[in-house]
């Protein structure tokens, strides 16, 4: 799987047309935009994990049944700083590089130990976010670049620390009706007490004509103390509702001693992260408007979560759907030397991949202090997900598991934190490389799927029809890669009603695997 998975990619800087097989639906008009690792070597040095490889911006562009893609590499400053050098001399996440070789140790101790948290890179790999009318390419650093979503040119670096006290923040932002971003980060130290920080970008804050970026009119929402103040939880996406933010405090965390001295001992960041299956989970449920956090203590088992599929109230509960998964093993299996198989019957014979599970967990908003102890607070009667009040007060929430073996989630974002009743996502069945697609109807609880053989697509991008009110009223988007060097790479487009394409749009040139993405409608 190395083949098309962790070899460098190359750009496509002017744009390309795409050859279409069966049907585009002429309505289908904007930029698909796609982020992920597309370089993987410089000279003679090589990462040693896939989510370090160097960020390579695709986009899709749909109009007139018609698709023209291109591709350019970000250019942040550590892939300038990289490519000067012709080796790379800038650490990511799973790579630590020193520099300079004759420096002695207690010259580099003293370096990085002045700095708590070390200042990263700015090798933003995962996602594209629009706060405002801005576009950036991001990860989970304090350092975003902004980026023009037609030429694909870098435009400029922005640091969160400069507007917000955050040391980390997602690269998976919600968005409301009225167009703000909200988001979340940590602040570690040398930012105040440490703290997780809840922030929304209005919709209206770019400056164009002045080029100021809209970060300048970030609002902090709240912020929730950490559990422990030298072991902060990872987390990589949030729930959101009409009036609530969710936020999964998982015993998946981040070690800050070994993160500052990280650098001292030899070892990469990622080292610095631990699962505690021991522990619990806690489910932190603050109100947007006021910024505070609902009393009730609401906990679970141990688990990790990367993303979130949705969330919505429903009869004074707030209902929470993410991907689960037993253990944080899925992040070994992208260190480069994990990825080096060949076969799938190689892939299908390692038995340490545990597939996630979609996940449904129920928190009841008003729970009465004369409950008896030990009973159901669940009373919604589409669910069989529990939450069971504590001597303590607290409510154990015991989840129902809607679906087994698919990542990536998407949905109608029409019907993000509302009640739906659709979601898509690539399936993970055997191994962390997706090879087919499935839509899950919540309702009926069936789904359906679609796979070729020896292809394997990219997150699930749902685009509604103009006029559109059945939320399956769409399509869904994702662009496919194959080993088979006679199967050119493609973008997909499949009916999201019946989940069968609709048609394709073969590229004239290789196309790397990619991420996370942000459909932008062409302006009408």
């Amino acid at each position: 799987m190395q083949s098309i998975f962790a070899t460098n990619g190359s750009e496509t800087p002017e744009p390309v047309k795409a050859r279409v097989e069966g049907s585009i639906p002429s309505w289908l008009q904007g930029t698909l935009l796609r982020n992920g690792p597309g370089l993987f070597s410089v000279g003679s040095s090589q990462y040693n994990h896939w989510f370090d490889g160097m960020s390579l911006i695709h986009s899709f562009t749909f109009g007139n049944g018609e698709v023209t893609y291109r591709s350019k590499f970000l250019k942040s400053e550590t892939y300038k700083r990289n490519i000067k050098a012709n080796r790379i001399v800038v650490s990511e996440f799973g790579t630590m590089i020193y520099p300079d070789p004759c420096q002695n140790i207690f010259s580099r101790a003293f370096t990085h130990l002045s700095n708590i948290i070390p200042d990263f890179t700015d090798n933003n790999l995962i996602n594209i976010i629009r706060y405002g009318q801005d576009y950036y390419a991001s990860s989970e650093v304090n350092y975003m670049n902004q980026i023009d979503p037609v030429t694909l040119e870098t435009v400029g670096r922005i640091n969160y620390r400069n507007h917000i006290a955050l040391n980390l923040a997602t690269a998976h932002p919600h968005y409301d009706n009225e167009g703000n971003t909200y988001n979340m980060g940590t602040a570690i130290m040398g930012l105040g007490l440490p703290k997780y920080v809840i922030f929304k970008v209005p919709a209206d804050a770019s400056d164009k004509e002045r080029k100021k970026p809209a970060l300048r009119k970030v609002q902090q929402v709240c912020s929730i103390p950490l559990r422990s103040t030298l072991f902060p939880s990872y987390f990589h996406s949030f729930g959101m509702t009409d009036n609530y933010i969710v936020f999964v405090e998982q015993p998946f965390k981040l070690d800050v001693v070994k993160l500052a001295t990280a650098y001292f001992r030899g070892v990469n960041w990622g080292s610095c992260l631990r699962f505690d299956k021991d522990n619990i989970t806690l489910f932190h449920v603050v109100n947007k408007m006021t910024g505070k956090a609902v009393s009730t203590r609401f906990f679970g088992d141990a688990l990790v979560v990367f993303h979130h599929i949705n969330a919505y109230e429903a009869n004074g509960h707030v209902v929470l759907d993410l991907i689960a998964y037993e253990n944080s093993d899925l992040y070994e299996m992208f260190y480069i030397k994990n990825m080096r198989q060949e076969t799938d019957e190689f892939i299908r014979s390692n038995r340490s991949f545990k597939p996630p599970a979609c996940q449904r967990f129920v928190l009841p908003l008003h729970v009465l202090k004369e409950a008896p102890r030990g009973s159901n607070l669940v009373t919604l009667t589409d669910t069989t997900a529990q939450a069971a009040l504590q001597e303590d007060g607290s409510v154990f929430c015991r989840p129902e598991t809607l679906f087994e073996g698919l990542e990536l989630p998407g949905i109608n974002y029409n019907f993000n934190a509302k009640k739906y009743r659709y979601f898509y996502g690539s399936r993970v069945e055997w191994s962390p490389h997706p090879n087919k697609m499935a839509k899950f109807d919540l309702v009926t609880r069936t789904h359906l799927e679609w796979t070729q053989e020896n292809c394997f697509p990219s997150e699930p991008v749902f685009v509604a029809s103009p006029g559109a009110v059945e939320e399956d009223d769409g399509v869904i988007l994702s662009s496919v890669v194959s080993p088979d060097p006679n199967v050119s790479p493609f973008m997909l487009v499949l009916d999201a009603k019946t989940f069968k394409e609709l048609g394709r749009a073969s590229m004239p040139i290789r196309v790397h695997m990619d991420l996370h993405g942000h459909f932008i409608p062409a302006a009408v």
